[in-house]
């Protein structure tokens, strides 16, 4: 009965487990083993590489980088909030408002810390 039940999952997941692994393993055999001095330069879309590979981001790049994600994941969350704000509750709406709230609190601290307000 289970057994039945459960075999196109099982299936499935030796499918889908094993696939990237044969893959994987499978590529040896058609990609190019010949190392020359083109394939050890730096890629730059075309074009003639300048400078080292190897280079230091600033921790604000990242900083910036973490609160746009975290804006964009609020956008949904508002988008979804506003389209459904006529069959809302009062608790609904106050707590989707003290959630936006405490995000821009965060991203107030977040960007005291990193020195870019000067309140």
């Amino acid at each position: 009965m289970l057994w039945d039940t459960y075999l196109p999952v099982a299936i499935f997941t030796v499918v889908a487990l094993g696939f990237p692994i044969l893959a994987f393993y499978v590529s040896r055999f058609f990609r190019p083993t010949r190392v020359t001095p083109l394939k050890r330069e730096t890629y730059e879309c075309g074009e003639v590489p300048i400078g080292g590979a190897q280079i230091q981001f600033h921790f604000q790049f990242y900083m910036f980088a973490i609160i746009f994600v975290v804006f964009d994941v609020v956008t949904i969350f508002l988008m979804i909030w506003a389209l459904s704000f006529d069959y809302l509750m009062f608790d609904a709406k106050l707590m989707m408002l003290a959630f936006f709230a405490l995000l821009l609190v965060g991203v107030y601290y977040a960007l005291k810390k990193e020195e870019k307000l000067w309140i």
